[in-house]
């Protein structure tokens, strides 16, 4: 075993048996680096493809990109290996490591240090190779033996190098994966980043598709072409050192340039694979993107009974993935068939002659390296002068060969790495593109394409064409949009004012869709703590929409907004998110359990809550405070929306927005909640369509559905009163309209029975 042990060289007798040769032959020296820097071209070349025709230059808008509907999108770029991929490479790699002290740093310092001691060991196993068929041809049984016994032990460290440097791959992966995917959630998750992305911009259609598959196949690529890239390369550079001391440097540099020329022809013939990666990711999530959705409509699709049509928009998501995937198949087994003939044979038969070179003509042999002469058997051999003999023969050649062998699987690998490096190209542009757009979103930049006209003016869907074309703009708290509007894109590149304080105040706030219809030219209202304020209008008139831009997920394009802290206003919509966890979760939601408790609040006070709603029962009858359920279909609406109350009374915000919050509620829950937030001191603004809900409030929003709105004091009992009496002349009208048809009917009839009467007489 210590014969063993000491036979293994180290990093330190490699770099010295280099550097003497190299100053005693300076020959070899120079055909060696010769050869070197047409290796190192070649990987240049292959890599810097350059892509033929111009290159269109987008110029990025520093406030809003937007992209209207009559012009074109602006084209994606092709994923390719150039610097445009190195640059995005870079900078995912700089999140990946984010310092040399990191983990991961230190992880791929071990992989590299792995790949160095499994290249060393492949030298010695080469020579030891050829020492054993040598003493095997000549029968030397004691050589043989020994030599077993050396290949035995070498065994040991080979082994756990190459375990090892499986583990260490799958380790930096990881790491990567998790860092990455730490920082795109951190963006993505914040400030509501995620509700923007899907809802403002149109640059990534499934960020969950690019989160849970994109992400994992770029980090795995990475780290896979890591070890497939910067192994082979030392393979190289270590293996042809040894061969030119071998074999000699003329016959190295033949073998070499017919290898460097099949190479140029191989590359010529590469198909576009990241191009083709990228566009099979977009079909991915396309198809997953489709089946969401489906689940999310998946009621009012039963309702209709749109099984059918449902299949057939998936099978057409699917039908165009398969399609796309057997393209991609049927290009890489073309390519694999040449490129496994070059690589393999073509190259194999190039190898064979650079071994065959010391047997044919022994001039141009060279001496053993020490590496290898490490692994030699001394009684092998050759005095100066002295013709080689078999045994010695026989061990150079196969000694040689293995050599060879693995400097062309090297290269191999270098090519083979060139096709996963196109593959990473496509998972890194998809990967940088979702980076792009979370930064864009961050910083209040969108990229939308518009729907409609370029001009931005004021919707009028809420009424009648034939109304809306009769209708006037003039309205004193609305002024008209002047001269058929103005463009969208400047609209929407404007920003307003966000001023934060204790009250909400509006100022010529306009309430403009992400597609840019105005809602509201100029909306001006004040609520102050205590205003109670109702929303009503017709559908579409801009209720939703301006209570969005309140709570900042729409961006503010102009005008002065004061309002109070995100954490001041609390929102409830008409079906109330109930989100994974037990049922403490619900109430507390976004509140963790630790969170509560920081709070100093306990589970009496959360029962106590529940009491005032009306859901007293609900622990018990749900197996207690940390029963975990699917809570969206455990309950029911009206418990789900009394939930959502219990949730308000919890948080004790100053300003809680209700969306129809209420309306599948009895009244009396209604007038609990409603009387319990005001002793609360919380402020309601309510959009309802219940009168109700009425007596609740002191002020009122009306939006008439074409621009314009009423903001006043509201008198619950007054417009009670106008409401009935509406309803009652809306129902004295419709009996006047039956009166009538009556009345023309008995008309008709009497006018029938004159008309006959005269022709009766005359018979008579």
């Amino acid at each position: 075993m210590a014969t063993a042990t000491a036979a293994v060289p180290d990093l330190g007798a490699l770099a010295t048996a280099m550097v003497r040769s190299a100053t005693r032959q300076p020959l070899k020296r120079a055909v060696t680096a010769a050869v070197l820097v047409a290796l190192f071209s070649q990987i240049r070349r292959m890599l810097a493809r350059r892509r033929s025709g111009g290159t269109a230059a987008s110029a990025a808008s520093s406030t809003t990109a937007v992209v209207a509907s009559s012009g074109a999108a602006p084209r994606k770029r092709k994923p390719d290996v150039d610097k445009v991929f190195f640059r995005r490479l870079h900078r995912l790699l700089k999140i990946c490591i984010p310092s040399l002290r990191s983990k991961e740093f230190v992880l791929v310092v071990l992989h590299s240090a792995f790949l160095v001691l499994r290249t060393i060991l492949s030298v010695y196993v080469a020579a030891l190779d050829g020492r054993i068929v040598s003493a095997l041809v000549q029968a030397k049984g004691r050589a043989f033996i020994k030599g077993l016994f050396l290949w035995m032990a070498i065994a040991l460290p080979a082994t756990y190098t190459n375990a090892m440097l499986g583990y260490l791959q799958s380790k930096i992966s990881l790491a990567f994966r998790t860092r990455l995917t730490d920082h795109v959630t951190t963006q993505y998750l914040t400030t509501a980043t995620f509700y923007r992305v899907t809802n403002l911009d149109d640059r990534v259609s499934s960020p969950a598709q690019l989160i849970t598959v994109d992400i994992p196949k770029f980090c795995n690529s990475v780290a896979e072409l890591w070890s497939s890239l910067a192994k082979p390369i030392l393979d190289i550079c270590i293996y042809n050192y040894q061969l030119a001391q071998s074999v000699g440097g003329n016959v190295l540099l033949a073998g070499s340039l017919l290898i460097h020329i099949s190479a140029q022809l191989l590359r010529l013939a590469t198909p576009a694979f990241g191009k083709l990666v990228a566009e099979e990711g977009r079909l991915e999530g396309d198809l997953r993107f489709r089946h969401s959705r489906l689940l999310e409509n998946a009621e009012e699709i039963a309702f209709y009974g749109g099984e059918e049509r449902e299949q057939s928009i998936l099978d057409d998501a699917y039908i165009r993935l398969i399609r796309h995937v057997n393209r991609l198949f049927k290009t890489r087994a073309v390519f694999n068939v040449l490129e496994d003939y070059v690589i393999k044979y073509f190259w194999g038969a190039c190898g064979l002659i650079i071994t065959a070179g010391p047997v044919f003509f022994p001039s141009s042999g060279g001496k053993r390296s020490r590496l290898v002469a490490a692994a030699a058997d001394g009684d092998d051999a050759v005095p100066a002068g002295a013709a080689p003999t078999i045994g010695s023969r026989t061990q150079d050649f196969v000694t040689n060969r293995r050599l060879l062998l693995s400097s062309s699987d090297a290269f191999g690998r270098i090519m083979y790495s060139f096709k996963e490096m196109s593959e990473l190209a496509g998972y890194t542009s998809r990967v940088t593109e979702l980076l792009d757009t979370l930064d864009d979103v961050m910083a209040g930049k969108y990229r939308k394409a518009l729907v409609g006209s370029a001009k931005a003016e004021v919707s009028r869907r809420a009424l009648a064409p034939a109304a809306a074309a009769a209708a006037t703009d003039a309205s004193p708290a609305s002024p008209s949009t002047s001269g058929g509007g103005i463009d969208k894109a400047t609209l929407l590149a404007s920003r307003g004012t966000v001023i934060e304080s204790d009250f909400i105040d509006f100022k010529d706030v306009p309430i403009v869709t992400p597609n840019g219809d105005i809602l509201l030219e100029k909306l001006n209202m004040t609520i102050r703590p205590g205003d109670a304020t109702l929303i009503t209008g017709a559908n579409g008139a801009g209720k939703s929409s301006s209570l969005r831009v309140l709570g900042g997920l729409w961006p503010l394009y102009g005008g002065v907004m004061t309002r109070p802290a995100a954490s001041d206003i609390f929102y409830i919509p008409q079906r109330p998110y109930l989100c994974t966890g037990t049922l403490r979760d619900q109430v507390i939601y976004p509140h963790t359990h630790a969170e509560m408790r920081a709070r100093g609040v306990t589970d009496a006070d959360l029962q106590a809550i529940l009491e005032v709603m009306q859901l007293d029962t609900l622990v018990e009858r749900e197996g207690g405070w940390d029963a975990v359920k699917e809570w969206s279909s455990t309950l029911a609406g009206g418990d789900k929306q009394r939930l959502a109350g219990a949730r308000l009374f919890y948080h004790k915000p100053k300003y809680a927005i209700l969306d129809e919050s209420t309306s599948v509620t009895n009244v009396v829950v209604e007038q609990i909640m409603y009387q319990h937030a005001k002793e609360l001191g919380i402020t309601m603004i309510t959009i309802a369509h219940r009168p109700t809900v009425w007596q609740y409030h002191s002020k009122i929003l009306q939006l008439d559905g074409m621009g314009g709105y009423v903001f006043t004091d509201l008198d619950p009992e007054k417009r009670l009163a106008l409401q009935e009496e509406k309803t009652r002349l809306e129902c004295l009208l419709q009996e006047e309209s039956k009166l009538k048809s009556r009345l023309d009917e008995l008309r008709s009839i009497h006018a029938e029975r004159f008309e006959s009467a005269p022709s009766s007489s005359a018979s008579l």
